[in-house]
């Protein structure tokens, strides 16, 4: 059987943790930044995760992950 081919572009996005989580940096943290709040900014910087019905999809384009 031949290897599974990993997406790329979700590679580039998603992570996939020890436990077994999806996580990813949220949008928003590139410019434009002097419009925003420091609480908003603060949140930004955290790790997004990803819930059950999505993580099915992301887990099939990360084969070896």
């Amino acid at each position: 059987m031949p290897k599974l081919k990993t997406k790329k572009s979700v590679a580039k996005r998603f992570r996939i943790t020890k436990k077994g989580k999806a996580v990813y940096s949220k949008a928003g943290r590139r410019h434009l930044l002097s419009g925003r709040s420091e609480k908003r900014k603060r949140n930004l910087r955290k790790k997004g995760t990803i819930d059950k019905v999505e993580f099915k999809m992301i887990r099939a384009a990360l084969p070896y992950a």
